[in-house]
């Protein structure tokens, strides 16, 4: 064990450290004097606490035990989603939590990784140089499709549109075929200009047709994003004070403690979803660009441990350990500067949030682990020339 314990790749240890301390002085920054919020950092320290044994835990753990058990996480984790769509804790809009009292699961979070790990599990047991639509793509597509809707279902779309972007980065890495690749592309392009065609068109009437309640809840998100003349200033307040705020930082930011917007609550949710806001304004655009470059020197060493993986499975997990990430980074500041719709996603590492960072720690380590453990080929899972071909174009 103290062998493995020497080749964890430090660099990686140390930018999480620094995640760590921007994420806790960050909260600290917008929750200190708060009566219900004050001493949320001492609580994102004890999160970090458990999220790092989580981390030296799963890279400890060779990663081809968890592929082995793929089916049963996966059956588990839908249990998971099934009892919240029922019996979950309803917060911000989103009943997808399980209160334990003490603590609160989110399984919508938890289940990024698990699909993570069984659509590897799945995807590599095909043992095909070529993906096929029809028994392949399709089969998997189900597969992530099943979650999608019952995330959906509980009104969390940030989290099912994460299972669609790690669906396609491990079709990508299962060497789908171009033609279907570039067919799907224009599907969903097409799909997508399409439905926003028809929104923008027949947004009075599918306001009324949706009423007031939770499916309300969908259109105060997308207006602001896609006819923000027709949004209404409930749901335009929170898009357009984080401009305000984000703007208002410069280059430098109005200091710690500082920030004008964040400080006075105009903008909500600061310590969690929100937190990037926080960032921009008191920390400004050097702030915003140190953040950045931790999370671009992540994902930079994670693609090194992918190259450098002989087993097939590392590079699968690593592509969809780093799809998951980012597109939680991309959707999360990009919808507070007008390129994405607002969704309740967190920024790993920094949003306040234990099942969030403890699911990201997880995943940093199954990534290690792929870097202790992936420098043999294990026998249940062959390795031919041609996934090995696929795993270095990643």
């Amino acid at each position: 064990m103290l062998q493995k314990f020497k080749k964890i790749d430090f660099v990686i240890v140390t930018v999480l450290v620094m995640l760590m301390i921007m994420s806790i002085t960050s909260i600290y920054s917008v929750t200190k004097g708060d009566p219900k919020l004050d001493g949320s950092h001492i609580r994102m320290i004890a999160y970090y606490i458990v999220g790092f044994m989580a981390f030296f835990g799963m890279s400890l753990l060779d990663y081809r035990l968890l592929m082995k058990n793929a089916l049963y996480i996966y059956l588990g984790g839908i249990a998971l989603l099934i009892y919240v769509m029922f019996f979950g804790a309803t917060i911000n809009g989103s009943q997808g939590w399980i209160n334990l009292g003490f603590l609160s699961l989110q399984p919508a979070e938890m289940f990024k990784l698990i699909l993570i790990i069984f659509l590897t599990y799945v995807l590599i047991r095909k043992n095909k140089p070529r993906l096929s639509f029809i028994r392949d793509i399709i089969p998997v597509g189900l597969l992530a499709f099943i979650p999608f809707v019952l995330v959906m279902g509980i009104n969390d779309l940030g989290n099912a549109l994460s299972y669609v972007i790690i669906l396609l980065g491990l079709l990508w890495i299962g060497n789908v075929k171009l033609t279907h690749a570039l067919l799907g592309l224009v599907l969903v392009a097409g799909t997508f200009l399409g439905a926003a065609q028809a929104y923008i068109h027949y947004h009075d009437d599918i306001k009324a047709f949706m009423g007031e309640g939770s499916r309300a809840h969908w259109m105060e998100r997308i207006d602001p994003w896609l006819v923000p003349e027709k949004a209404t200033a409930k749901a335009s307040w929170h898009t357009n004070n984080a401009k305000l705020a984000i703007a208002s930082g410069g280059m430098g930011g109005e200091g710690f403690m500082k920030g004008t917007s964040v400080q006075s609550g105009r903008v909500p949710y600061t310590y969690s979803d929100s937190i990037f806001v926080q960032i921009a304004e008191e920390y400004g655009f050097i702030g915003s660009s140190v953040l950045l470059l931790l999370y671009f020197i992540l994902i930079h060493r994670m693609i090194l441990i992918s190259l450098e993986c002989k087993d097939r499975a590392g590079p699968f997990l690593i592509v969809g350990i780093v799809s998951m990430f980012l597109y939680q980074i991309f959707e999360n500041i990009g919808m507070f500067i007008g390129l994405m719709p607002l969704t309740g996603i967190t920024l790993p590492f920094i949003s306040y949030g234990g099942t969030s960072l403890v699911i990201s720690m997880a995943s940093m380590g199954v990534a290690m682990s792929v870097r202790l453990h992936g420098r043999e080929i294990d026998e249940d899972f062959p390795e031919p020339s041609t996934y090995r071909t696929a795993a270095q174009k990643s």
